[in-house]
């Protein structure tokens, strides 16, 4: 599904990520972990295309588009949360029915708050519809950025068996998680980055190579 191969960024003198190579295959979620600092998140822009290595390459071995979910939630705070839903859904030409956008703001606790602008909403609130436009895609490579943050118990629970679902119909999955407790178990494969270099965890017989 995606290929690193001795992937490397430097920003000036400073090295982030170092001969980092490894190959996602679909149907799996794969966490990966780290100290704040190891390079997580810059690792993961470069999966997702949005910064390129100092070198190294990044293949995609099928014609798809990898579906980010970042720190920052991609929402108009202007636009309420239906009609946030209801942009995206146009500009990726998804062909969602309103039956299927009402579907997924109750499914991650927002109808009461459809006409509702973005704006006044809690982090929590705000994560919850970064989740849906993410998840309404289907996506077949998903990259998750701490999607947990801000999040209840309820949504934790929704998000883990959205994941599920998606692993089960295919897709791959990483997924940047501090919670080892509540996530680990979800994973096929832990990868932990230390200095910017990639150590395997459970599942993972070579890395870094």
């Amino acid at each position: 599904m995606l290929r690193l191969d001795h992937i490397s960024k430097q920003f000036g003198e400073r090295t982030v990520l170092s001969n980092i190579s490894y190959h996602f295959f679909p149907a799996s979620l794969n966490l990966l972990t780290g100290k704040n600092g190891s390079g997580k998140t810059t690792l993961m822009k470069i999966m997702a295309g949005l910064s390129k290595p100092t070198q190294g390459s990044v293949t995609l071995e099928k014609p798809i588009t990898p579906v980010y979910v970042a720190h920052a939630t991609f929402l108009y705070p202007k636009l309420t949360a239906l009609e946030n839903l209801s942009f995206w859904n146009r500009c990726l030409n998804l062909q969602l029915g309103d039956d299927d956008l009402a579907d997924w703001l109750d499914k991650t606790g927002l109808w009461d708050f459809a006409d509702t602008e973005a704006a006044t909403f809690s982090r929590g609130m705000c994560q919850r519809l970064n989740l849906a436009r993410a998840l309404m895609q289907k996506p077949a490579l998903l990259l998750l950025d701490e999607p947990s943050t801000g999040l209840d118990s309820d949504s934790r629970q929704f998000l883990h068996k959205e994941l599920r679902a998606l692993r089960t119909a295919g897709s791959c999955i990483v997924l940047i998680s501090h919670d080892l407790a509540e996530d680990a178990p979800l994973a096929d494969h832990t990868l932990r980055l230390e200095a910017g270099k990639l150590a395997c965890g459970s599942g993972d017989e070579a890395c870094g190579a």
